[in-house]
């Protein structure tokens, strides 16, 4: 793991980042800012995808124990 990170933190950390990128293109003001700050943010997300699976890292319960 990643400095001993668990990957379920490092995947909800990606997100969150992405997450930002996009409420910052819903602000800017320049097209071609907005298009980069969303690329940037789809980027993030395929990456925690193929690195920790869909959905991980997530607040979803589906899955997990909840009893």
């Amino acid at each position: 793991m990643n400095g001993g990170s668990r990957p379920s933190e490092e995947a909800r950390q990606m997100r969150a980042k992405a997450q930002e990128l996009e409420q910052a293109a819903q602000h800017a003001v320049d097209p071609a800012e907005r298009q980069r700050l969303r690329d940037k943010a789809m980027h993030i997300r395929e990456k925690a995808e193929e690195e920790y699976g869909r959905g991980s890292g997530t607040m979803d319960p589906v899955g997990q124990a909840h009893r």
